[in-house]
């Protein structure tokens, strides 16, 4: 430790000496590891946002879709139990009906049409939905007299943005009038995007909301189980199902790989690319800086210095070198990544941004190290072949 300890002070000093000598290697090789870290960064920070974005849209990883048809639609009780036999054979936690409906609501400006979206409570969490206000359905809402809705901002809006405490109602207009109660609000989908709102199964139905016993059944499994529930639950269905086609299908945005993969890679290869032109660089100033110190390092082997002592203390000079030039490159990138407007830019779709990636930071590090090691490594093997007698004569 002690050797070490004393080649790393060493290195400290001789970069000090040859500061100026070696400042602009140092901030070439500072910007390349700012853009390798960056890129990582924001290639994590865009994954999230695209991700957040779409497990709204199509679901969480992994999102089954699950659906029977035939030349007529099948028996709607028959078609429910097969469901909740799905539920429970295979032991599934998240599950929900999606049946989209078009539903007249009372505003206090008119009669208005609006998105209605029949769901179950797990839609929430298999949808990733966030709410603004108030609160997603929880298991016994479906027993309310007066149905529960979640509505989009642009509902509560329309609806005069009541408060919620007061549990305020609101009419749907039809054949059969009912009063439903306001529990939450979610954030529109789009700016200027038309009133949705969500209502539960078991209460559009007495409602007589049209359409809200046909849909999709949607389940969240793990990836690893996916294919193999997929096959079995295809094999039960048309068994009871004789005569008609079940299709079991992955709607989940991971069933085509990762989108980001394929543009991460070719931009961090390009930043590889100017990081090892930044150790060239730092080589050819190490080279030249050990051309000057020949008669040094001479003089220090007469005076009993070995070789390997001589080739650490010249290769820690350029890890030193590059490991400081990598720990500014790392806050660049911090700073460039979580800087504000750059996270509103990259994850619209995200309401709370993830921290900087530790594991991108440790690349842009390591990176450096590297590109120090690597850069010192020859001019150490060079110092080392010097003559003492040629070295004090230079």
């Amino acid at each position: 430790m002690t050797g070490v300890a004393s080649a790393l002070v060493e290195a400290w000093q001789e970069l000090w000496i040859n500061k100026t000598r070696i400042l602009l290697a140092l901030l070439g090789v500072a910007l390349s590891v700012a853009a390798l870290t960056s890129v990582v960064g924001v290639g994590n920070l865009a994954r999230e946002g695209f991700t957040a974005s779409s497990e709204r849209n199509g679901g969480r990883s992994a999102t089954l879709g699950i659906g029977v048809f035939g030349p007529s639609q099948p028996d709607p009780q028959k078609l429910e139990q097969a469901y909740r036999g799905i539920i429970q054979r295979y032991g599934i936690t998240h599950y929900t009906h999606v049946a989209p409906a078009q539903q007249p609501f009372q505003f206090p400006r008119g009669v208005q049409q609006v998105q209605l979206q029949v769901v179950d409570p797990g839609y929430g969490v298999i949808h990733r939905l966030e709410v603004s206000q108030g609160g997603w359905f929880a298991a016994d809402d479906e027993d309310r007299l007066a149905p529960a809705v979640v509505v989009s901002e642009a509902f509560y809006n329309a609806a005069g943005r009541p408060n919620l405490i007061t549990s305020p109602k609101v009419k749907l207009v039809g054949t059969q009038e009912t009063t439903a109660v306001m529990i939450g609000v979610v954030p529109d989908p789009y700016p200027e995007s038309p009133p949705s709102a969500y209502m539960l199964t078991g209460a559009a139905e007495r409602a007589g909301v049209p359409g809200a016993e046909f849909g999709q059944f949607k389940l969240w499994v793990q990836d690893g189980q996916a294919n193999a529930l997929k096959a079995a639950i295809t094999s039960d269905l048309q068994l009871q199902f004789p005569g008609m086609q079940a299709q079991v299908d992955r709607m989940d945005y991971a069933s085509q790989g990762d989108p980001f993969a394929a543009v991460q890679l070719a931009v961090g290869g390009i930043a590889g690319l100017v990081l090892l032109l930044g150790a060239v660089g730092m080589l050819n100033i190490s080279m030249v800086t050990v051309r000057y110190r020949v008669r040094e390092i001479g003089i220090r082997r007469s005076f009993g210095a070995t070789s390997r002592r001589i080739f650490l203390g010249v290769m820690m000079e350029s890890v030193v070198a590059t490991a400081v030039a990598g720990v500014a490159g790392v806050m660049l990138a911090v700073a460039v990544v979580k800087n504000p407007w750059i996270e509103s830019k990259i994850a619209p779709g995200l309401s709370e941004y993830p921290a900087f990636p530790i594991e991108a930071a440790m690349l842009g590090l390591g990176a450096a190290v590297l590109v120090g090691a690597i850069a010192g490594a020859i001019p150490a093997f060079v110092a080392v072949r010097v003559k003492v007698i040629d070295a004090i004569r230079f």
